[in-house]
C-alpha cells in the first residue's frame, strides 16, 4: 500500500523571516564569521559602529583551482568510507548545518555565507583521478563521490565533472559510492546505469523533511523532497541500488519525521539508510545560533539545550563512535526510532556491497590475452 505523500508544513508557528529587514533570501548563513586560520581579516561585528561599510556581494562566484590531488583518505571511523573525491568545495545549497562548512575556511574564506558563494572548481579533477587510478600501488577499494559537498550542486549543470569523474570510473571499473540532495544527478542515469550493472556503483539521497517551509529556510537552494524521491524512484527503477539518507536529525525541528521519510523512501525503491545527529562543531556553532533564533525565535532555546542534552552540555562531540549519533535520551531515542523503522520497511535487510574485482587499467585488458 501506498502512502500518499503531500508537500505542506507541519507547524504553523515558522516564521518567514525573508521579510525581516536584511535577511539574504535564498541563503542559508546570514553572515560571515571570523576565519580561525587568518590573523588579519576585517569582519562586521556591529554595523552601527562602522561608518563605511561595504557590505560583501552575495552573488555565486565560481572560483576555478588547478588542485594538485582529488582523491584523499578519509580516516574517520564514523562515516563509513576510506576515500573520497570532492570536484566542488563549497557548496551553493546552503544547508546551514553542513559539516563541510568548516574546510572553506583552510581556503582562506569563511564558513559562513563564503560557503555558499565563493565555489571553488577542480576543472582538472578528471585528470587527477585518471592519474590516480593509474597508480600501480592502488588497490581497489570503493571511493565516495562526494563526502564532503555535494557533486551534483547547481555547478555541475555548468561544469560537469561529476560526470566526468563518472566516465573515468567505468573506464577502471572504479567502485564509487554517492551521496546527493540534487535532482540533477537524473542527467547521468545512463552512466550510472552502466555502472550498476557491474555493481560500480550506489547511491545514497539525503531527505531531512517534507516540511516545505523548514527545507526552504534550512536548506534553501535545494531541490524538494518530492523531487529527491522522485530521484530514489527512477534511477532504482534503473537497477541503480538506492538508499536514503536522514541527516542530520534535529531534536524539535524535523527528527519526528524520521519514519515518514523512511516509508517513503522505502516505497519509491530505497533497500538501505543511513542517519547523523546533529553536531555544531567550529564556526558551525556560530552560524546555526544565529539562523536558529532568526528562523525559530518561538522554539530556538528549547531546540539549543536538545542539542546540548544530546553531547555532554555542548552542542558538539569530538568523541569518535559518539560525534555523529550523540548520547542521552533525545539520541537514543533517534537511534531506537532508526532500528525500528529500518526493520519495518525492509530497509538494511541485504547484504550488498560494491564490487571491485572488475577494476583494470587501460592496457592490462590486452595483457590477460
Amino acid at each position: 500500500m501506498t502512502t500518499q505523500f503531500k508537500q505542506e508544513s507541519s507547524d504553523s508557528n515558522i516564521k518567514e523571516p525573508t521579510e525581516a529587514a536584511g535577511y539574504l533570501k535564498g541563503r542559508g548563513a546570514q553572515f560571515n564569521p571570523k576565519n580561525r586560520f587568518l590573523k588579519y581579516e576585517t569582519i562586521k561585528e556591529h554595523p552601527e559602529a562602522i561608518d563605511d561599510w561595504i557590505e560583501a556581494d552575495v552573488a555565486t562566484q565560481y572560483l576555478e583551482d588547478k588542485a594538485k590531488s582529488i582523491v584523499n583518505k578519509v580516516d574517520s571511523p564514523d562515516v563509513g568510507m576510506f576515500y573520497s573525491m570532492n570536484p566542488y568545495q563549497g557548496c551553493e545549497h546552503g544547508c546551514i548545518y553542513c559539516y563541510a562548512r568548516n574546510a572553506h575556511e583552510y581556503w582562506g574564506y569563511s564558513a559562513g555565507l563564503d560557503f555558499e558563494r565563493k565555489i571553488i572548481v577542480k576543472k582538472n579533477a578528471p585528470q587527477l583521478l585518471r592519474k590516480f587510478l593509474m597508480h600501480p600501488q592502488w588497490e581497489c577499494v570503493p571511493i565516495s563521490l562526494s563526502g564532503n559537498t555535494d557533486c551534483y550542486q547547481p555547478a555541475e549543470k555548468k561544469f560537469r565533472i561529476t560526470r566526468q569523474l563518472l566516465e573515468v570510473c567505468l573506464e577502471f571499473n572504479q567502485p564509487v559510492g554517492m551521496i546527493t540532495k540534487n535532482a540533477g544527478i537524473l542527467r547521468d542515469k545512463d552512466i550510472l546505469t552502466k555502472m550498476a550493472e557491474k555493481k560500480l556503483v550506489s547511491v545514497l539521497v539525503s531527505i531531512t523533511s517534507f516540511d516545505e517551509d523548514l527545507r526552504r529556510v534550512m536548506e534553501p537552494r535545494t531541490t524538494t523532497a518530492k523531487q529527491r524521491l522522485r530521484v530514489i524512484r527512477e534511477l532504482s527503477d534503473a537497477g541503480v541500488r538506492m538508499g536514503v539518507m536522514l541527516g542530520p536529525m534535529i531534536p524539535g525541528l524535523n527528527e519526528y519525521e524520521m519514519q515518514k521519510i523512511m516509508q517513503a523512501a522505502s516505497e519509491a525503491g530505497a533497500t538501505f539508510s543511513a542517519y547523523t545527529f546533529i553536531r555544531l562543531n567550529g564556526a558551525i556553532k556560530l552560524i546555526f545560533h544565529d539562523w536558529l533564533y532568526k528562523n525559530f525565535p518561538d522554539r530556538a532555546d528549547k531546540v539549543w539545550h536538545l542539542i546540548e542534552s544530546s553531547h555532554d552540555g555542548k552542542v558538539n562531540d569530538s568523541r569518535w563512535g559518539l560525534r555523529m549519533r550523540g548520547e542521552g535520551p533525545v539520541a537514543d531515542m533517534v537511534r531506537q526510532q532508526f532500528k525500528k523503522y529500518n526493520k519495518r520497511y525492509g530497509l538494511n535487510d541485504e547484504r550488498w556491497e560494491l564490487d571491485c574485482s572488475h577494476f583494470r587499467r587501460p592496457g592490462e585488458w590486452l595483457s590477460l590475452f
